[in-house]
């Protein structure tokens, strides 16, 4: 099994299940959720690594400062994400929030071919073209620009970017994003506190058990992502990525009743038939590969 890509899959299903349980707190607002989910995800993140007794790593990131501007700087790009993301699902463009994440692969492929010198054959070329090609259907057919889905893209793809090329593994470098969060976080809470709307404070045990699953409901698939990052080549992770929006997108049409006429399922479609002329290469390659290897070591293709 490659573990790389069973990370990503595991990272991206989860994400695409989040709209359950951001609905489900729909009466706390989206700056306040944003800060409960640094709170407890560094909360968790600190138990596993007490639990692990790993601290090792804290000893390169005192001999190295740089390491806490870089960090620091992923750090606001996941903090964008997330609070962008969270209004999006509460104030119902969870399909616009899909739309986003159909972007973000293509713009994946696209940087780690030019930044990380990937190399991508004709099909895959080709793939990003017509995925591309949907995208820019459905921008022109709403008639205004797609800010929502192209701000999550742009974010998410330049965290990706960066965690793949980061120098601390996935556990480590999650708790050193989420430390430099957290004085935010706690500054935020402790004002809307003071003025008595902190949903945390006012709220029964139900939601303040609901905000403090925000820890493993956040840490777990980013934790499988930055470590399907270091594992996959970033065209590989994004192209898996679509897996998460299509949840998303099912849960806003099917479950949330939003809408999704023609130009919308012209525009998804293209999209899809991108994704599947992408798989179908991999997949031929790749068996092409084992075929050759098997003859080489003098046995027989399967």
């Amino acid at each position: 099994m490659d573990w790389g890509v069973a990370y990503a899959l595991g990272a991206y299903l989860l994400w695409g299940l989040f709209p359950l349980y951001f609905k489900a707190l729909i009466r706390v607002p989206p700056l306040q959720i944003l800060a409960h989910r640094m709170v407890w995800s560094l909360v968790l993140l600190t138990l596993v690594l007490v639990v692990k007794r790993h601290f090792t790593w804290l000893r390169a990131v005192r001999e190295r400062p740089s390491l806490i501007a870089r960090f620091a700087l992923s750090a606001f790009l996941l903090a964008n994400n997330w609070g962008l993301y969270i209004w999006a699902i509460n104030a119902g463009h969870v399909v616009d929030a899909s739309l986003g994440y159909y972007i973000n692969p293509l713009m994946s492929v696209v940087v780690g071919a030019v930044v990380l010198s990937e190399r991508l054959r004709a099909a895959q070329w080709s793939a990003v073209a017509i995925a591309a090609g949907g995208v820019v259907w459905m921008a022109v057919a709403a008639g205004h620009l797609p800010w929502i889905a192209l701000s999550l893209a742009l974010s998410f793809t330049l965290y990706g970017l960066m965690r793949k090329t980061a120098p601390l593994g996935s556990l480590e470098g999650l708790t050193l994003e989420t430390a430099a969060l957290l004085p935010l976080a706690l500054a935020y809470l402790a004002w809307e506190g003071f003025h008595g709307a902190d949903a945390f404070l006012s709220g029964g045990w139900g939601l303040r058990l609901a905000l403090m699953a925000a820890g493993p409901v956040t840490a777990i698939p980013l934790l499988l992502f930055a470590a399907a990052a270091r594992r996959i080549p970033l065209s590989l992770l994004g192209i898996l990525q679509y897996s998460m929006p299509t949840v998303v997108l099912a849960l806003g049409v099917g479950l949330y009743h939003e809408a999704f006429g023609r130009d919308r399922a012209i525009g998804f479609g293209l999209v899809w038939i991108g994704v599947a002329v992408y798989l179908g290469d991999a997949l031929w390659r790749s068996r092409k590969t084992r075929t050759a290897a098997a003859f080489a070591g003098g046995g027989k293709a399967v």
